[in-house]
């Protein structure tokens, strides 16, 4: 079974989205470099407040991810920089529960 990665991001969205127009092909780099490691799903999401970024991935596994994000830290900490982040990414590792209520999502 898949794993679901959180990555709480201190730093503000309207920078992101600033960086990926202005640099497509950094962020193209990035994704390449997690597909190489098997990623299956990514999206940034902004806070309301405009405090802080989340990062939503599906992997394999948390290996995957982690061997991922060792890698590419040579191209993420410039990203990183550059959209004002304040302090330590955060990542969570979720794993799905056999609850019977699935919904949405290809459930």
């Amino acid at each position: 079974m898949s794993v679901f990665v959180t990555l709480k991001i201190p730093g503000d969205p309207q920078a992101m989205e600033r960086y990926a127009k202005e640099n497509p092909e950094k962020l193209q780099g990035i994704v390449e470099g997690a597909k190489r490691h098997g990623l299956i799903a990514h999206r940034f999401y902004g806070s309301q407040d405009g405090s802080s970024l989340m990062a939503l991935d599906e992997w394999p596994d948390s290996e995957s991810f982690e061997a991922f994000f060792a890698e590419q830290q040579p191209a993420i900490q410039p990203l990183m920089e550059a959209i004002g982040v304040t302090g330590q990414p955060e990542a969570v590792f979720w794993q799905g529960l056999a609850t019977g209520d699935a919904y949405g999502w290809g459930a």
